[in-house]
C-alpha cells in the first residue's frame, strides 16, 4: 500500500494516478486523509491522558507519605477514571487505525513517471521486438490445439470430464517437453544468479492480502473455505511473503529467487477463442522469478529482469515483443510493467508469456520487508517479479513455430539432454 506520508503530502497526485489507472473512487483519497486526521487526534489525546495520568500517579505516594489518606484516594479514583478513559481511547485509535489501513488497501500503486498514461489497451508502447516470421506463411501453420489433437498428446475432453474445462492431461512427449522448458527455465535463472526455492502451494489470508491478491483479485482465485487458504495464482505470493515482518540486511541485497510452481486461476468471464486450448487455464505450470533489492537499485533490476525473461524465448527461438504497458492496462500494484509476447503463427496473434514488474515499496510496505541502511535506519525494499516463463502459451507457441509439414516438432538442441529427442513425433 502507499505511505500514508505521500497521501497527506500529495493527495492530488494520488486521485491523478487513481484516475490514469482507470479507478473511478477517487473519493476514498478524502476518506483517507479524515480518518487518519481522526486517528492522529485521538492519538494526541490518548497521549495527553497518559501522561497526566502518570504525573498524577506520582501523587499518591506523596500524599500517603504526608498522611492525607482522603486527598490520595481522591487522586486514585481520578486516575482509575483516567485509566478508563485511557482504555476507551486506545480502543478508538486501535478501530481508527484498522479503518484508515483497510482503505489505504483499496488505493492502487502510483504508476511511474515513464509509464504512458493511456486510455486503453491501444496506447501500449512497443519497446523491444526480436525474431522474424514469414506472415504470408502464417496460414500453413495448424493451431497447436489440432497439432496436439493430432499426436494425441494432450486431453482436454478428458480434462473435463475429471475436473472441468481448463484443466487438461499432458500426456506422453508433450508431458517431457513441458517437465524440460520447466527445467530449462529454472536452470537458466540459476545461471544468473537467482537462488532455486520450492515453495508452498497454498497460502493464508495474510499472504493473499501482502502481495495485493486482495482486496483485488479475490474473485480470480480458488479457495478453501474450511481452512482459510487460497490455492496460489502464481509463485509471487508465496515467495514474496518469504520475508513477510522481517528486517534484512543491506548487504544481503539484492535477494533474487526463482520458483517453479503449478498455479491456479479461476478467470471470471473468459470466453471464446481467447480459452480454446491452450490460451487459458484454469490450472497451469510457471516458473516465477522474484527479486527484493534497494529502491536505488529497483528501475535498473527491472531492466535485467526482463532481459532474463526476453533471453528465455530468443533460446527458444520464439519470436517475441516485448510491450511497456500503459496506465490503463496495468495491474493495482504496479508501478511499472513490461508484458512479453510471442507470435502464434497457428492463431495469428501475439500471445502474453510474461509480466515482469516493479512495485516499488507498495507490497513490501503491506508486508513491513525491510533493510536496515548503513546508518542504521530502516527502510522499505522494493519487490519486483516476472515469469520466466508461463508455460501455456510458450508451450502452444513452441508448439506452432517449430512444428513440420509432416506435422511433426522440432526440438531445439538446448532441450533434448531433457527430452531425449530432437523431434516430436506423430
Amino acid at each position: 500500500m502507499l505511505d500514508i506520508q505521500r497521501i497527506r503530502q500529495k493527495p492530488e497526485q494520488v486521485r491523478q494516478a487513481m484516475q490514469a489507472k482507470r479507478e473511478k473512487d477517487t473519493g476514498l483519497v478524502d476518506q483517507v486523509l479524515e480518518t487518519d486526521e481522526q486517528w492522529r487526534k485521538t492519538v494526541y489525546q490518548l497521549d495527553q491522558l497518559r501522561s497526566e495520568s502518570n504525573t498524577r500517579a506520582k501523587e499518591i505516594g506523596v500524599l500517603m507519605g504526608k498522611g492525607k489518606k482522603d486527598e490520595a484516594e481522591k487522586v486514585i479514583r481520578e486516575t482509575g477514571e483516567m485509566k478508563q478513559k485511557v482504555k476507551q481511547l486506545e480502543e478508538q485509535v486501535r478501530e481508527l487505525l484498522g479503518k484508515r489501513d483497510e482503505m489505504l488497501l483499496k488505493i492502487p500503486n502510483i504508476a511511474h513517471p515513464s509509464v504512458p498514461v493511456t486510455e486503453d489497451e491501444s496506447g501500449n508502447q512497443v519497446v523491444n521486438t526480436w525474431g522474424t516470421f514469414d506472415e504470408e506463411k502464417t496460414g500453413a501453420f495448424k493451431a497447436h490445439w489440432d497439432l496436439v489433437a493430432d499426436g494425441g498428446w494432450i486431453d482436454f475432453e478428458r480434462g473435463a470430464k475429471v475436473t472441468s474445462a481448463g484443466f487438461p492431461f499432458y500426456i506422453g512427449p508433450v508431458a517431457r517437453l513441458q517437465r524440460a522448458l520447466i527445467q530449462f527455465f529454472i536452470d537458466g535463472a540459476v545461471e544468473k544468479g537467482y537462488l532455486e526455492m520450492m515453495a508452498p502451494y497454498f497460502v493464508n489470508e495474510d499472504s493473499a492480502r501482502g502481495t495485493g491478491q486482495i482486496p483485488d483479485k479475490e474473485d480470480m482465485m480458488y479457495v478453501v473455505p474450511r481452512d482459510g487458504y487460497f490455492a496460489i495464482p502464481t509463485a509471487e505470493v508465496p515467495v514474496t511473503n518469504f520475508h513477510r515482518d522481517e528486517v534484512l540486511k543491506t548487504d544481503a541485497l539484492p535477494i533474487r529467487y526463482v520458483c517453479y510452481t503449478p498455479c491456479w486461476r479461476r478467470e471470471a468471464g473468459s470466453h471464446g477463442s481467447e480459452v480454446r486450448g491452450l490460451n487459458r487455464l484454469h490450472q497451469f505450470d510457471k516458473v516465477e522469478l522474484v527479486k527484493l533489492v534497494r529502491p536505488d537499485t529497483s528501475y535498473d533490476e527491472l531492466d535485467s529482469l526482463r532481459h532474463d525473461a526476453e533471453e528465455l524465448l530468443e533460446a527458444l527461438e520464439l519470436p517475441y515483443r516485448t510491450l511497456l504497458m500503459g496506465t490503463a492496462d496495468m495491474g493495482f500494484t504496479q508501478s511499472k510493467k513490461y508484458d512479453l509476447e510471442v507470435w502464434s503463427p497457428g492463431q495469428e496473434k501475439w500471445l502474453e508469456v510474461s509480466s515482469c514488474s516493479n512495485f516499488e515499496d507498495y507490497q513490501a510496505r503491506r508486508m513491513m520487508i525491510r533493510h536496515k541502511k548503513e546508518d542504521g535506519k530502516t527502510e522499505m525494499v522494493h519487490t519486483l517479479n516476472g515469469s520466466g516463463l508461463a508455460l501455456p502459451r510458450v508451450m502452444a507457441a513452441f508448439l506452432e513455430t517449430h512444428q513440420q509439414e509432416d506435422g511433426s516438432v522440432i526440438i531445439p538442441g538446448m532441450l533434448q539432454p531433457w527430452i531425449r529427442t530432437d523431434r516430436l513425433v506423430l
